[in-house]
């Protein structure tokens, strides 16, 4: 079989039998893509063509170009998923990538912004939504909710009006895996949701649409009445983010790291806040124990006097 329609089979596998989310099916479309390519250049078009030298290569190559171990990690992880399912379905007769291996991602401490720089942020929303403008109104809605719930950028953007319950201040989320949780909120992101939705959303509603689309159900909305952008969500984070000390990404997951943080700075279980992030595995909640562990180090070498 070719290697690009096995790609594209397999594709339609993650989606349909394994229930994949769209980002990470294209994900691992797009680290297969690259994989046919680089063996396309080595002459290699079949999908009897992969070997482990051939897969090595691949990511050798990627680790001479400066890849993260991240991503080198994750290409491997979908070089082996595929020919772990070309052999399941008899493609190959045996899995090539079955002594594969990567370096493990290394684990960095995300970023968080303390309370006091996160009220500051929010203070300025606040201003900038006073001026009656829709776009402020609803980015100060936008940050309320993503800081208040933890929530994705994805999980964010892909809101609609019926998942908010404002009498309950929850929020039905479909995350990865497809999914559902529902998410506690407090009274500011409420207060924050309803003038949105009685003042800015009909606003942003009655703008042009491109001919031949309907009325949309989404929560949150951009231009011409569509569903707000995961990269119109970035660039409003980034510029908020861009003045304020700190390093790491500035990008809209800084908030749901801050919002884990304070969490369990003021006593909440680990095990609900894994469930409020929606996190398979307690693991990955625990990254956010040690960074409160942390700065508990920097405040005890700071404050006593015998550190």
């Amino acid at each position: 079989m070719n290697l690009d329609r096995a790609i594209d089979a397999f594709a339609r596998h993650l989606t349909m039998e394994r229930g994949f989310s769209a980002n990470t099916v294209r994900a691992y479309g797009a680290d297969l893509a690259g994989l046919a390519t680089f063996a396309e250049e080595r002459g290699a078009t079949e999908v009897g063509d992969l070997g482990l030298e051939l897969l090595r290569d691949w990511l050798w190559t990627g680790t001479e170009a400066g890849l993260a171990r991240a991503t080198i990690a994750r290409r491997s992880a979908s070089a082996r998923g595929f020919t772990a399912w070309l052999t399941r379905e008899g493609t190959l007769p045996s899995d090539p990538a079955v002594r594969l291996r990567s370096p493990k991602p290394g684990r960095t401490l995300p970023r968080v912004i303390n309370r006091t720089q996160m009220q500051e942020l929010l203070d300025r929303l606040q201003l900038a939504a006073d001026t009656a403008d829709p776009a402020a109104i609803r980015d100060l809605a936008v940050i309320e909710l993503l800081y208040a719930s933890a929530l994705r950028v994805s999980e964010l953007v892909g809101l609609d009006v019926a998942d908010v319950d404002l009498s309950r201040l929850t929020v039905r989320v479909t995350g990865k895996g497809s999914k559902e949780r529902v998410v506690p909120f407090g009274v500011p992101a409420q207060k924050a949701l309803v003038h949105y939705l009685n003042a800015a959303r009909p606003a942003l509603a009655a703008a042009t649409a491109p001919a031949g689309t309907g009325p949309t159900t989404a929560l949150f909305l951009g231009r011409h009445q569509q569903r707000l952008g995961v990269r119109a969500v970035y660039r409003t984070v980034a510029a908020l983010l861009e003045s304020m000390p700190g390093t790491g990404p500035a990008g809209p997951h800084a908030l749901r790291h801050t919002a884990a943080t304070h969490l369990l700075d003021g006593g909440a279980d680990l095990r609900a806040v894994q469930e409020m992030l929606g996190h398979a595995s307690l693991g990955t909640t625990q990254i956010y124990t040690h960074v409160s562990a942390e700065r508990l180090q920097q405040s005890y070498r700071l404050a006593h006097p015998r550190a």
